[in-house]
């Protein structure tokens, strides 16, 4: 197998700390003969807290577990119905950048939404996919959120997409550290798709992108 193949890992609903754990043995582990891989997942309920996040973005006690871990940005919620794709790829070998690699996950998002007629695109200073108009907070809607960890020139964690989840978890934090910002999801905006057929189309734009470095805007 080449070192530049991508190697993609369906792992269907996995509890999400096990998950972390594990991208941080694969990336300690990889060598440069490594092939990237992209593991594709969904997780019970949880949120998860970025290693400069602040606890008061989690606004209410509702059950819901909270993870602290190692990636940037702030507070956001991870639950079934939502595509989570988590990307363990060599920079390095693919020449690109971490901004490139965090547009190159934009990018495969507002592409898959173009595909149905959506309108998409990003937010200054806030990484993620929006769409709309902004609302009474002054935001648009965010329906994908990023994070990064990098490690000896590598990447772990990832994108998570809302397709067809409950939303309400949302409303107990700031998401992503933006209080009043609104939430939305694929299925609200009449795409036609499940969190399966979501999760491989989003994988092709994303290994189009990386194969393709080029494309990246």
């Amino acid at each position: 197998m080449s070192a530049t193949t991508i190697v993609v890992r369906p792992l269907s609903r996995v509890a999400y700390e096990p998950t972390w754990r594990a991208m941080i043995d694969f990336t300690a582990a990889r060598s440069e003969s490594t092939p990237d891989e992209l593991w594709i997942c969904e997780h019970p309920p949880v949120y998860t807290l970025g290693q400069a996040g602040k606890p008061e973005h989690l606004l209410a006690d509702n059950g819901i577990p909270l993870v602290k871990i190692d990636r940037g940005g702030q507070i956001t919620y991870h639950g079934p119905g939502q595509v989570v794709i988590y990307l363990l790829v060599d920079l390095n070998r693919r020449g690109l950048k971490v901004r490139e690699l965090v547009t190159c996950m934009e990018q495969a998002i507002i592409d898959l939404l173009a595909e149905h007629g959506v309108a998409a695109g990003r937010l200054d200073k806030a990484p993620g996919v929006y769409v709309g108009d902004a609302g009474p907070g002054g935001y648009p809607a965010k329906i994908a959120a990023l994070g990064l960890r990098i490690r000896r020139g590598c990447s772990y964690h990832g994108l998570s997409l809302n397709v067809d989840m409950e939303l309400a978890p949302f409303s107990a934090i700031n998401p992503c550290g933006y209080a009043g910002m609104p939430v939305t999801q694929t299925r609200d905006l009449g795409v036609a798709l499940t969190p399966a057929q979501a999760a491989e189309a989003l994988t092709r734009h994303l290994i189009r992108l990386l194969e393709n470095p080029l494309e990246i805007p």
